[in-house]
């Protein structure tokens, strides 16, 4: 894809995945509101991660599909455009991938980076962020192993020409508290509009800020106060109107979230006694989540844009007996049982307080790793 005509420097943005990764709908327009170029192609859900163009296909008549002439339109009146990737993008990486599945070589480093950063330099941006999950909840389970796959994609990206870093962050519990599509809508409008869980505000802020910076638009410190400054005085939550409207999205339902439909099944999960949160297997909780139809388990299942899950606590909280912990959220009742199967296989209680990594955990730049913790 040949972006050179639309001016400035253009920045992408990829997460290796993870359960309630809904950051490129507050990311993406944080960005944009200060000034940064985004030209998007996102991917769809499949398992237990989510996908950002099913979260987008639920604000009603939002279109992932737009003519290259509209997508360039957009990101140069705009400054933001997401689209879903066509299937002149990296053809053989599809094919690669299948030989990958049979030949039980999926989980090798570097051909997730090639496969990775096949699509991310096809895609014609001039910088590339790289959000890094680790976790339960990610492909990557060790730091280890999502440091030697940050290192290994940065150095392709630097290598083809692009200014690539990379942050590591923390997926060992579902990031924010809502996980689905419509649900996980709603929460990043939450955080646009001031408010959210506090992982899912930082995590964000931390890749705005390095979008602003890969932009060249000021320094890192300067850059972060630049993220927070627009999402404090509303105008990267008007640049998400902005392109929901652009893309045929009725906005009203971003004004009033309550709009949205609502799952016609409802269940709530309450404590049996009273103790700590001590941890929570996100794959699982994404796994339930996909039972309650808001996951493909193939390729072209539909979705159940309403269902999902939302926790009411999340790991090192406190929870007295008989508090809510987890609701579930479906249009198909006969869903319930294998969810809730799973989902008490996902959280873990303690008596004591457990310690809780934070949310970025370290920073990866050409020949240098940063830790934060």
């Amino acid at each position: 894809v040949d972006l050179s005509d639309i001016p400035g420097i253009k920045v992408d943005k990829h997460s290796t995945g993870g359960v309630g990764d809904k950051t490129t709908l507050i990311v993406a327009p944080i960005a944009a509101a200060c000034g940064c170029v985004v030209a998007k192609m996102s991917g769809r859900g499949l398992g237990h991660t989510g996908g950002t163009l099913d979260k987008l296909e639920s604000i009603p008549g939002f279109r992932t599909e737009l003519s290259e002439k509209k997508f360039r339109e957009n990101v140069k009146k705009y400054g933001l455009s997401v689209i879903g990737q066509s299937a002149e993008l990296a053809p053989a990486d599809k094919l690669m991938y299948a030989l990958r599945d049979v030949t039980g070589s999926v989980d090798s480093i570097p051909l997730i980076a090639s496969s990775i950063m096949s699509k991310k330099l096809a895609a014609g941006s001039d910088a590339i962020l790289l959000d890094v999950t680790v976790g339960s909840g990610a492909f990557m389970k060790m730091k280890s192993e999502a440091v030697e796959l940050a290192q290994t994609m940065v150095d392709i990206g630097e290598s083809a020409g692009r200014r690539t870093v990379a942050l590591i962050t923390n997926m060992d519990a579902p990031l924010g508290r809502a996980v689905g599509n419509s649900i996980e809508v709603k929460e990043a409008v939450e955080v646009l509009k001031g408010g959210g869980p506090a992982d899912l505000r930082e995590v964000s802020l931390a890749l705005a800020a390095d979008m602003i910076y890969l932009s060249e638009k000021g320094g890192r410190k300067a850059c972060r106060k630049m993220a927070e400054s627009v999402l404090e005085d509303g105008s990267a939550y008007k640049k998400l109107m902005e392109l929901v409207e652009a893309q045929g999205g009725n906005i009203s339902y971003l004004e009033d979230t309550s709009r949205f439909p609502k799952a016609s099944v409802e269940e709530t999960l309450v404590a049996e006694k009273e103790c700590y949160l001590g941890g929570m297997d996100a794959e699982k909780i994404g796994i339930a989540s996909m039972q309650l139809g808001a996951g493909r388990e193939k390729l072209g299942d539909a979705l159940d844009m309403a269902a999902g899950i939302y926790l009411h606590k999340k790991t090192g909280d406190f929870v007295r007996k008989g508090e809510p912990y987890i609701t579930l959220y479906t249009n198909d009742e006969t869903r319930l049982p294998a969810a809730k199967a799973t989902l008490q296989k996902a959280v873990f209680w303690e008596d004591e307080k457990p310690e809780c990594m934070g949310e970025v955990l370290a920073r990866v730049e050409k020949d240098k790793t940063e830790w934060y913790e």
